[in-house]
C-alpha cells in the first residue's frame, strides 16, 4: 500500500499487425447498428441452416426476408431463434461469421443462457462436424481457432470460470487431431489468457489494497496533526493540469479492466429473463462496479479538500484549484473526473459555504457546470463528448485520442436501451435489431478503453489521489458547520444531532483534530 500500484496495462489484441477491434463492421446509423456484408450477403450465409426457399416482402424503402428460423430486414439480420443463432456461430469448411455477429452475440447472448452453456453447445456442434467423418474438418480447425481466439480476446472474464477453460482444453485436444498448425494457435491462444487474467488478478487486488488503505481514515487523519504541517492537495502539487493529467491515468487504467460484458451483466443480474438456473445471481460486474466508486470517492475527496481548511481564504483557494483541474479535464477529454469534480462541489456541505463561496470567481465553473447540466438529457455533454470523439477519430496525437465519458450516463443509456426494448419478439425470436445496438453502444466505449494515457506518472499524486482519507457524508456536513456555523434552526438540529453521533461512535474522531490541521 506504500506506492500506487494499478497501472497493469492490457494490451488490445493484434492480428496481423492491425489493431483488432470488435467494433469493426458495426457502423453508426441512428436507430439500429448495421453489419456490412460481403458480396455473399448474410442471408445467403444462413441458408446452410435451413433450406427452406425464403419468403420476401417489400414495404417502406427496404426488404424482409425470413430464412428459415432468421429473418433479415435489408440484409441485417433482425431476429431468429436462439437455437438458428448458436447455428450461426459456428464455422464450417465454407463459412465463417461476420466478426460484427460474433462480437454482438457473444456480448448479449447472456441475456439468454450462460456463457458455458453457449460454449459447450458451439463446441459440441463442431466436434459433430469432426465424427461426421468430414475429412475436411483440418479446413474447419483454423476458423474454429479464429472463433474461440475472438471469444478469449474481447470476453476473457467469460474464461475465469472453470468449466470454461476445461471446455477450451477439450477444443484443443480435437484441434490437435486435425491441424497442427491451429493446435499450435490455440496454445498460443491459451497462453494469452491466462496471462491476461492474470493481470485482472493482480489489478482487483491492488485495488482492494488501495481501498484498505484509505479507509484507515481515523488513524491516517490523526497521524496529521504535526503542528504548521500542510497536507492537502496543493501541497501534493498545486498545478492544476498535472493533477488533471494523474486523475486521467487513474481513470484510463480502471477504464482498462472493465469487461464489456459487464455493462449487459449488470441487468441481466436483475433480470434473467429465461434463464431459470441463476447464474446472474452472483456478482459478475465487480470491475464496473469499482470504477463507480472511483467516482463516488473522487467526488467526497473534493468536498473533503475544501471543507476540511480552517480559514476561509483557504477553502476559497481549494474551491478556485479544482476549477482550475475541471476545465483541465474538459480540454482532455476527461468527462468523468469533470463530473465527479462538479458533483463534490454540489454537494450540500460545500454549497453551503456561502461565506467562502464569495470570495471565489466563480465564472469558469458556471460555464463547466453549463456544459455538464442535465438538462435535455444532458445535451451540451453529449454535444461535447461527440466533439471529443470526432477529435479522437481524426487524433495527430496521443493525447487527442482521450474520451472517458461520463460512466454512470452511459450504464443509464444502456439500461434504458435493455429496459426500453423486448429481448424476445411475440413469436419467441430473439430481438436482435435491440442486440445490435447494444453492441454499438458497448463497441464505442471499447475505442475510448484501449487508449493509452500519454501523461507522465506522479506517484505521489497518485498515491494521494487514491489512499488519501476522505469524510463521510456526516462528517462532510460537521466540517462544513465547524467552518461556517448554522444558518437556521434546521442547521441547528442538524448540527446537534452529528455531534452526538460522534461523540458516542469514534473518541477519537477525525472532526476533533480539524483545527489541527491546515
Amino acid at each position: 500500500g506504500s506506492a500506487y500500484q494499478p497501472q497493469i496495462q492490457l494490451s488490445p489484441p493484434l492480428r496481423n499487425g492491425c489493431l483488432d477491434h470488435p467494433s469493426v463492421g458495426l457502423t453508426s446509423c441512428p436507430g439500429r447498428a448495421y453489419r456490412h456484408t460481403s458480396s455473399s450477403s448474410s442471408s445467403e450465409q444462413s441458408c446452410r441452416n435451413n433450406a427452406a426457399a425464403a419468403k420476401a416482402r417489400h414495404y417502406g424503402h427496404g426488404i424482409t426476408a425470413s430464412y428459415g428460423e432468421m429473418c433479415y430486414h435489408d440484409n441485417s439480420l433482425v431476429s431468429a431463434s436462439l437455437e438458428a443463432l448458436i447455428q450461426h456461430l459456428v464455422p464450417t469448411v465454407d463459412y465463417y461469421p461476420d466478426r460484427s455477429y460474433v462480437f454482438t452475440f457473444l456480448l448479449s447472448s447472456r441475456l439468454f443462457l450462460h456463457p458455458y452453456e453457449l460454449m459447450t453447445r458451439v463446441c459440441h456442434l463442431c466436434v459433430e462436424q469432426q465424427r461426421s467423418g468430414d475429412i475436411r474438418f483440418r479446413e474447419v480447425a483454423p476458423k474454429l481457432v479464429q472463433l474461440l481466439t475472438e471469444w478469449t480476446e474481447t470476453f476473457p472474464y467469460d474464461f475465469r470460470d472453470e468449466r470454461m477453460m476445461r471446455c477450451l482444453k477439450d477444443m484443443t485436444h480435437h484441434v490437435a487431431r486435425g491441424d497442427e498448425y491451429s493446435w499450435r494457435a490455440m496454445q498460443q491462444m491459451t497462453q494469452r489468457l491466462i496471462k491476461r487474467l492474470s493481470a485482472l488478478g493482480q489489478y482487483e487486488e491492488a485495488v482492494a489494497a488501495l481501498n484498505a488503505v484509505a479507509s484507515e481514515r481515523p488513524a491516517c487523519l490523526k497521524s496529521k496533526q504535526a503542528p504548521g504541517h500542510k497536507n492537502d492537495v496543493l501541497s501534493v502539487c498545486d498545478d492544476p493540469f498535472i493533477v488533471a493529467q494523474q486523475l486521467t491515468h487513474i481513470e484510463l487504467d480502471r477504464l482498462s479492466f472493465i469487461g464489456p460484458e459487464e455493462f449487459i451483466q449488470t441487468f441481466a443480474m436483475k433480470d434473467p429473463l429465461e434463464n431459470h438456473k441463476g447464474f446472474f445471481r452472483k456478482r459478475k460486474t465487480s470491475n464496473l462496479e469499482a470504477y463507480v466508486n472511483w467516482f463516488n470517492r473522487l467526488s467526497y475527496l473534493v468536498a473533503t479538500e475544501i471543507c476540511m481548511p480552517v480559514k476561509k481564504k483557504h477553502r476559497a483557494r481549494i474551491i478556485e484549484f479544482f476549477i482550475d483541474v475541471a476545465q483541465e479535464c474538459f480540454n482532455i477529454g476527461n468527462f468523468n473526473s469533470l463530473m465527479a469534480i462538479i458533483t463534490g462541489m454540489n454537494m450540500s456541505p460545500v454549497a453551503r459555504l456561502k461565506k467562502t463561496w464569495s470570495k471565489v470567481n466563480t465564472d469558469k465553473f458556471e460555464i463547466l457546470e453549463h456544459q455538464m447540466d442535465p438538462s435535455n438529457n444532458f445535451s451540451n455533454y453529449r454535444t461535447a463528448l461527440r466533439g471529443a470523439t470526432q477529435r479522437s477519430e481524426t487524433a495527430h496525437s496521443s493525447q487527442e485520442k482521450i474520451v472517458i465519458p461520463f460512466f454512470s450516463l452511459l450504464i443509464k443509456d444502456i439500461y434504458f436501451l435493455n429496459e426500453g426494448c423486448a429481448s424476445r419478439l411475440p413469436n419467441g425470436h430473439i430481438n436482435f435489431e435491440k442486440l445490435w445496438e447494444l453492441a454499438k453502444q458497448v463497441s464505442e466505449f471499447l475505442v475510448w478503453r484501449q487508449v493509452i494515457c500519454p501523461f507522465d506518472r506522479d506517484r505521489r499524486i497518485l498515491q494521494y489521489l487514491v489512499t488519501t482519507p476522505v469524510f463521510s457524508e456526516d462528517e462532510l456536513h460537521l466540517a462544513s458547520y465547524e467552518s461556517e456555523g448554522p444558518e437556521n434552526n434546521m442547521e441547528k438540529d442538524s448540527r446537534r444531532s452529528l455531534r452526538w453521533v460522534s461523540k458516542h461512535t469514534c473518541t477519537n474522531h477525525p472532526l476533533h483534530i480539524i483545527h489541527h490541521l491546515r
